[in-house]
């Protein structure tokens, strides 16, 4: 039997022990008629249409089998890889350290060239707060306690009473999730929002990290390299965590100067209680008596000193653990870390540089007696930890739309050139001439705190807030300036003004592009040159941000002239940087779903150009990503793997460049003009708006409760205004998933039947050209998510019949055609192929399609009411929390 067959016979047995302890917890609670929803099997979901009230308890039966199947299906993931790794090694799974490790060896790379990757690799993970994470804490913690009673069953030493103690908890689980609501009834508050990502920041990162660098060393070691090599935390890849909460201000007008000030201390306040948690644990273990260790007379000297320095808090921190010197000197090191976290007076540790200084003391004590390995197993982690969280946990990014800063342009200048015409009238050449020369002198408009109007305070007062914090704390918290929406070189320099405003040295912070659009995309590189070519650039970066759109880009021009046109951005931007001798740090605003970036790290990081990752990468962890991908401790630490390795396996080529490979670019250059052609030909059909508006349910998502920010940005109805997460919500709720694969099927038929030579190189390359096979795979699994039997239902909702049948036919024959084309280039049976796909939409169809049934029915019940407050609308949202869990994505 196959490792597949395995899992597949795994999840199968996993599940109907999920669906029995479920089955039971209905039947004791008197719920007969939903026990037999769950013994259907093969049939479609039976519901009584008539139900009342039973319905809310349909929906709630099949959103929690929906998501028992995807603990069962994460477990059996877990396990595939283990089973793997015992057989084939290391180097079977994709993506990890034992793959990268292998292939450079492979290419022949040396020990020491491969070192000096790792230590070239950093990893900025951000974490965002779009409204995508359908589910509510508690109910994410429920899961997590089920999954590791899943996982302890697996342990054949339990006894028989001992494995049903096991079952009757995980029955008293369900049974709590059943008593308790799913759905944000009350829409989140950005306090809510904060807590959820500071939970991942402080409980689940820093042990994840922990995980990722013990892959790290085992997996060096297995090649048989020197495990000596990893001692110090600069032998690691750099890794710094990131945050949108309570800084991105684009379209959230609830993001304030005092919340971003409350945030920024909430992640100190928490950086600090777990730096005093590693001490405690610390102290704990470096039980070292002077009795049976010799104290080296520099370290004795060292507590002295430290002693006289905190005073007489001092007294009762040695008197703690008389005979155990380096307890002592850490309990030193904890009155200082109290002090500093209770903002209590001197002593404190001003900056977490300090506290690493007397981390030193102790390595080199340690060192001095020749407790090499108490400073590996020990001492090592908690450097590492503080290295890489400090006292600021994660960095907060400024985000801010460019048409804002524009307003407030217009209204500072409004009150300090009285005579001066409107900033937003000026042409961009008069821009860059008036603030070149503005950039020459660190004179302000006006005097701190003056009032110029609503967009201009709001702008000034989040950097003044920044200037406030940095003052106090140093600046190691705070992370970019992002300017969304970036389309010319004054939407940059405007902000060296508002940094000027508030006191605050620009050569300091990065300012930051975000290029959204294809159009935006086309033109980046000639606004990045000219931005690094500026007098007032800053010479001091080792690296230059810049942020690449997946979501909009998409929403724009379709998957594949999004992909292709990110790739050129890349490939452009980094050419354009290397003469100038510049690096780039790529941030890519990628989300869950396939259509805005989501899929496998390592195939996603593999499509990048040769040579255009160059060390360093910042990407976005958005909404139900983060639960996905890190709630569970060896699920988060598998995917940090990933980033790592693959970071590290991509920069390899900008250091070490040997032959690049030639791919056909001209090919895919028109294949991805057909693909944008075709998806825009539909997009901007004068009645598509009122296609999407009546076939999906979008009026529902944008009353969701799932996410503090608007579904629009300025709340116009337009699709140019529509929000990218909402927009690809609402195509996967109503099954047509357009959004990540329409109008490459017609592209490759146009580009076959009128362009055969190009045709051709494509297909020779479908395998071996790494961004061509990511395109065509994550395609393929949004065709096959996609379901024509639904999308003909939600078409069916259109009141214009003609337009229902005429964009229905259109999408159904692309659907069909396209799946036909990948299946072409990529070959072998689909049935093979992706076997694990299909078997897990085919796991799902039945609980799905009774859910599509219940929304179907009541869409068409609030839309004839047309009340926005109706209970319709609660038991909707209810609906599309759980079809989000069934499908694995909201936006």
């Amino acid at each position: 039997m196959t490792t597949s067959d395995l899992l597949f016979k795994k999840t199968r047995k996993d599940l109907e022990f999920l669906t029995s302890c479920f089955q039971k917890v209905l039947h004791q609670l008197g719920e007969h008629e939903l026990e037999k929803i769950l013994a259907q099997k093969s049939n479609p979901v039976d519901i009584d249409w008539e139900a009342g009230e039973l319905e809310e308890k349909h929906i709630q039966v099949l959103s929690i089998y929906l998501q028992l199947m995807n603990l069962v299906e994460e477990n059996a993931a877990v396990q595939g890889r283990r089973k793997l790794l015992n057989e084939k090694g290391l180097a079977a799974i994709r993506g990890s350290w034992g793959e990268t490790f292998s292939r450079w060896k492979a290419q022949g790379l040396t020990e020491a060239e491969m070192m000096d990757c790792i230590k070239h690799t950093q990893v900025y993970p951000v974490l965002t707060a779009h409204p995508t994470e359908a589910k509510r804490k508690s109910i994410l913690d429920l899961h997590r306690e089920i999954y590791l009673n899943l996982v302890k069953l697996e342990n054949n030493a339990y006894s028989h009473l001992e494995r049903q103690a096991l079952e009757r908890e995980i029955i008293g689980l369900l049974e709590r999730w059943w008593r308790s609501g799913e759905v944000y009834l009350e829409k989140p508050t950005l306090e809510m929002e904060r807590n959820n990502v500071l939970h991942y920041f402080s409980r689940v990162f820093p042990k994840a990290l922990q995980h990722a660098d013990q892959q790290l060393i085992e997996s060096w070691i297995a090649m048989g390299f020197d495990a000596d090599k990893f001692s110090d935390t600069s032998d690691f890849p750099d890794f710094q965590l990131g945050s949108w909460v309570g800084g991105d201000r684009d379209g959230h007008p609830y993001v304030t100067a005092d919340f971003t000030r409350d945030t920024l201390l909430e992640h100190r306040r928490m950086a600090l209680i777990l730096i005093k948690e590693k001490l405690q644990i610390l102290g704990a273990q470096m039980s070292f008596s002077e009795i049976r260790n010799p104290v080296p007379t520099g370290f004795r000297e060292k507590i002295r000193e430290k002693a006289e320095y905190i005073g007489a808090d001092s007294e009762l921190a040695l008197q703690r653990n008389p005979r155990e010197p380096w307890r002592q000197f850490i309990n030193l090191m904890l009155v200082q870390v109290d002090n500093t976290l209770e903002k209590r007076k001197q002593p404190v540790y001003s900056r977490s540089a300090e506290l690493m200084e007397d981390l030193k003391v102790i390595r080199q004590s340690l060192h001095e007696i020749d407790a090499w390995s108490m400073v590996r197993q020990f001492l090592l982690p908690v450097e590492r930890h503080i290295a890489c969280f400090g006292f600021h946990l994660a960095r907060l990014d400024i985000r801010q739309n460019s048409a804002f800063h524009e307003k407030a342009m217009d209204q500072i200048l409004a009150e300090t050139f009285r005579e001066s015409t409107p900033y937003s009238s000026w042409s961009e050449k008069e821009r860059v001439r008036f603030i070149t020369e503005e950039l020459r002198s660190n004179r302000p408009f006006a005097f701190s705190g003056k009032s110029f109007g609503p967009e201009a305070d709001k702008v000034l007062g989040c950097f003044q807030c920044v200037k406030t914090h940095i003052d106090r704390y140093g600046d190691e918290g705070i992370g970019s300036f992002i300017i969304s929406m970036t389309r010319s070189l004054s939407d940059l320099l405007v902000v060296y003004l508002f940094l000027r405003e508030a006191g605050l040295d620009r050569n300091r912070y990065q300012v930051v592009p975000l290029f959204e659009t294809i159009d935006d995309l086309q033109r980046a590189d000639h606004i990045l040159q000219a931005f690094l070519a500026h007098e007032a650039y800053p010479d001091r970066f080792s690296f230059q941000e810049v942020m690449l759109g997946y979501s909009d880009s998409n929403k724009d021009g379709g998957i594949t002239a999004s992909r292709w046109n990110i790739y050129q951005a890349e490939q452009k931007l980094t050419n354009l940087a290397s003469p100038l001798g510049k690096r780039l740090r790529f941030f890519h605003g990628i989300g869950g779903t396939i259509s805005r970036g989501g899929g496998k790290y390592h195939r996603f990081l593999e499509s990048m150009p040769n040579g255009s990752l160059q060390g360093s990468i910042k990407i976005t962890i958005q909404g139900e990503t983060i639960s996905q991908q890190f709630a569970n401790l060896l699920t988060a630490g598998y995917n940090l793997e990933m980033l790592f390795s693959g970071t590290a396996l991509q920069t390899a080529q900008s250091l070490f460049t040997g032959e690049k490979p030639r791919f056909p670019t001209e090919a895919l250059q028109h294949l991805s003009e057909f693909a944008q052609d075709h998806y825009q030909e539909l997009i901007r059909h004068p009645d598509f708006l009122e296609f999407y508006g009546e076939a999906t349910p979008i009026d529902v998502l944008e009353l969701s409760k799932i996410g503090s920010r608007p579904a629009r940005r300025t709340g116009k109805r337009s699709l140019e205004d529509l929000r990218a997460i909402p927009w690809v919500f609402s195509w996967s709720q109503s099954r047509f998933n357009l959004t990540g694969w329409y109008g490459i099927g017609t592209a490759f038929k146009r580009i076959r039947d009128t362009q055969p030579d190009h045709y051709r190189a494509l297909q020779d390359h479908a395998q071996s050209w790494p961004l061509l096979r990511y395109i065509l795979i994550q395609v393929e699994t949004n065709l096959l998510n996609a379901d024509q039997e639904i999308m003909n239902q939600y078409a069916g909702l259109v009141s214009n019949r003609d337009t229902g049948i005429i964009f229905t036919k259109w999408i159904t024959d692309e659907h069909r055609r396209s799946l036909e084309e990948i299946g072409e280039l990529l070959g072998k049976e689909r049935d093979i192929r992706r076997m694990g796909l299909l078997d897990s939409i085919n796991r799902r169809k039945n609980a799905l399609h009774g859910l599509h049934q219940l929304q179907l029915k009541n869409l068409k019940l609030w839309r004839a009411s047309k009340e926005p407050d109706s209970p319709l609308v609660t038991r909707l949202l209810k609906i599309t929390t759980a079809l989000a869990s069934g499908l694995k994505n909201t936006g």
